[in-house]
């Protein structure tokens, strides 16, 4: 593709779809051009000519003459299908949806060594932060001991809200959602799920290994209260919704949790939608990559910077994951997650008897009053998937390290 102008075929004009048609018009380095836009509603308002749309997948899936597809829309299904019929036409594809790759990794991953294709997805693990290829390129051969970072910038606003302005969760999340920072519907976010997704790619890159999202657990912040935060506030530390992913020896303790994070730690002063990644290698020590995370311009930026990757020919080589052979492969990933082990946790309730959810091994401190009760307690890690997408647990859970 070097030397000539690429022909880009877009699905979605939505917040990243709009970002990528401003940082690419504004582009100086790239010659590229949106040749064709596909969307699903006809009514929006959008800032350019309607003349620029079409609302049939096949005016771009059916072209012959296109170089990238890229895929900035909702909707996982359809993601899916846009993207597999394009690689299978032998189409490179860039990507942002975080959700659709994490679920159907290991047919993705066929479908580009089948049809010897390039699907490049930065934009949808950390924003404007270039972790996967850093991950692919920088860390290819360092024997990493574990990843742990803030991925979603809908929750670490939230709770930087919380935490700086007293605002109760109710008023945070109405906040984040006026200022463009959480969906209308905002519970991928604030249970975790979005970080579910993508630590899953993370640890495709850093480790080698495909998981599907239910084998990994992700508990987020939707319970949380003005109470947690004056706890956390009095032990000098900050609430933040975690990523985790540690190797050691064949196994991996991966999930999402809110965490008590200390001065002492680097993730202490990464607020609101920022958000920033650690990597602790044997030979390299800890790094961390820092930006934001969100919004249409920093994901837009990273959804660019696939598009010029391709130029040069560029692809994920999947180093680790190859070197697993078949251990790589979500079927052969049984026994590779960790799953009993205690977790000394922070545990708000208002009812005793919710506790019941848990396997509570042995309880450190206890404190109950008329505002509030909690109780800092080693649980058995299995026991935590009982609140797994629970909607009506009225548990806030934070792990406390030491």
């Amino acid at each position: 593709m070097e030397n000539k102008e690429i022909q880009i075929g877009l699905f979605g004009f939505g917040c990243v779809g709009q970002g990528l048609y401003d940082v690419l018009n504004m582009s100086q380095g790239l010659e590229a051009r949106i040749v064709k836009f596909c969307v699903k509603d006809k009514n929006k308002k959008r800032s350019i000519d309607a003349s620029n749309f079409t609302y049939d997948k096949e005016d771009i899936l059916g072209r012959k003459d296109l170089d990238v597809v890229v895929e900035l829309i909702d909707n996982a299904n359809d993601a899916f299908e846009i993207v597999s019929r394009a690689m299978k036409n032998g189409v490179n594809v860039v990507t942002a949806n975080k959700k659709m790759l994490a679920e159907n990794f290991s047919e993705l991953y066929k479908l580009q060594q089948e049809n010897n294709v390039a699907l490049i997805y930065e934009g949808s693990a950390g924003g404007s932060i270039p972790i996967i290829r850093n991950l692919e390129e920088y860390y290819d051969n360092e024997l990493l001991s574990s990843l742990s970072g803030i991925v979603n910038g809908s929750t670490n606003y939230i709770l930087s809200k919380m935490q700086f302005d007293n605002l109760t969760y109710e008023d945070a999340l109405r906040e984040a959602q006026e200022n463009g920072f959480a969906e209308a519907d905002p519970w991928l976010d604030v249970a975790g799920y979005d970080a579910l997704y993508k630590l899953i790619l993370l640890i495709v890159h850093a480790f080698g290994v495909i998981l599907k999202p239910e084998d990994v657990l992700n508990v987020g912040i939707q319970n949380i209260r003005i109470h947690d935060i004056y706890f956390a506030r009095e032990k000098q530390l900050r609430i933040k919704l975690l990523a985790y992913a540690r190797k050691e020896n064949d196994k991996i303790r991966a999930y999402v949790l809110p965490h008590f994070v200390s001065r002492e730690s680097e993730l202490f002063n990464v607020n609101y939608e920022y958000n920033a990644i650690e990597v602790e290698g044997a030979f390299s020590d800890k790094q961390m990559l820092a930006g934001k995370g969100a919004g249409s311009h920093p994901t837009g930026s990273a959804v660019l910077s696939d598009i010029s990757a391709l130029t040069y020919n560029y692809r994920y080589g999947y180093k680790k994951l190859k070197k697993n052979g078949a251990n790589g492969t979500a079927e052969g990933a049984n026994g590779i997650v960790e799953d009993d082990f205690p977790l000394k946790c922070y545990i708000r309730f208002s009812n005793p008897e919710s506790l019941k959810e848990l396997d509570i091994l042995s309880i450190e401190e206890e404190y109950r009053s008329a505002k509030t009760n909690y109780v800092i307690a080693n649980v058995s890690f299995k026991s935590l998937f009982n609140l797994k997408g629970n909607k009506d647990t009225e548990l806030f859970v934070c792990v406390v390290e030491d």
